[in-house]
């Protein structure tokens, strides 16, 4: 394979991801590697997150110019892209290893997870393609390997590894979010966790939120519960369920185009309907307010004539 023509084909990022780049023919004499480059930055955004991580800041701690650091990583943008190829290493072989596809999935999503969490500035790098890299096409195969004996197609297979994916980020968000407050998940409230709740019970009251104040009454908010675990079992529920019913399932209907979405009178029409909809949820809020005056007004009438009758 013509190693120029691959760096010409490919993004300088990605070439470099698969090791198909040429090699810069004159640099500084010392050492100098794109895997010291990108080991150093992985380094900073460890230490002090992903803000801190510039061609300016790497080529310091290597004890070179910015100029030569650009010699081998020709933007930042490419040493983001080699930055997360190295953090997210290659999965696990636990994952193809589990005995069925529930709990290779249930591994998938601890192990990206884990990942997360070792380097939480992997979650700051933007999504802009579908996987293109090495490793993180390793990962997304290692998720499809153990969806290979179900009845899902590939299309179908790609989008429950995705769904995981966003599940494992979303949950990676909120634990980078605890532990930089000091904070913890494990099972247990912090105080935080727990100021947040008095705040909740004492300021959510039914008459400004009637649904929510019913909850906080039952104590979801004190709850010790890890809501990722609930919601990667209530996912794989989802996907069990979609298999059960694949062989019945019609197909999917063609996607109605909307033809006159530009058109000024669908515009105007559009709008009356939102205006509408904005006056629906006022008036319904009105209604529950309503409701909820006259049940308090009855439970006092009633109270009321309670106490009469005891008199007599």
């Amino acid at each position: 394979m013509d190693e120029e023509q691959n760096d010409l084909d490919l993004p300088r990022g990605v070439a470099l991801a698969w090791g198909v780049a040429a090699n810069p023919q004159r640099g500084p004499k010392r050492e100098m590697s794109i895997e010291r480059i990108v080991e150093i930055a992985i380094e900073i955004a460890d230490a002090s997150g992903l803000g801190a991580v510039s061609m300016s800041s790497v080529a310091t701690r290597l004890g070179f110019t910015t100029m030569a650091l650009y010699r081998y990583v020709t933007a930042k943008d490419d040493l983001l892209l080699l930055m997360s190829e190295h953090g997210v290493g290659m999965p696990p072989l636990s994952i193809t290893e589990s005995a069925d596809w529930r709990s290779g999935l249930t591994a998938w999503s601890r192990e990206v997870l884990a990942v997360f969490a070792a380097h939480p500035w992997l979650l700051d790098i933007p999504i802009s393609s579908m996987p293109n890299t090495p490793n993180n096409l390793a990962w997304l195969e290692a998720g499809l390997d153990v969806l290979e004996k179900t009845p899902l197609d590939w299309q179908e297979r790609v989008s429950c590894v995705l769904l995981l994916n966003g599940q494992a980020r979303w949950q990676g968000n909120i634990q980078r979010g605890y532990a930089q407050a000091g904070n913890t998940m494990n099972g247990e409230l912090s105080e935080t966790d727990r100021a947040s709740a008095h705040i909740l019970a004492t300021f959510v009251t039914p008459e400004a939120f009637p649904v929510l104040s019913r909850a906080v009454t039952a104590g979801v908010f004190e709850d010790d519960d890890n809501p990722f675990e609930f919601g990667l079992a209530r996912i794989l529920d989802g996907i069990e369920y979609y298999m059960a019913s694949a062989g019945s399932r019609a197909p999917d209907p063609e996607p109605v185009v909307d033809e006159f979405r530009r058109d000024e009178g669908v515009k105007r029409a559009r709008e009356v309907v939102k205006d509408a909809e904005s006056r629906l949820r006022e008036a319904r809020k009105k209604e529950r307010e309503a409701i909820k005056k006259a049940e308090e007004r009855a439970k006092k009438q009633a109270e009321a004539d309670a106490r009469a009758a005891a008199k007599r």
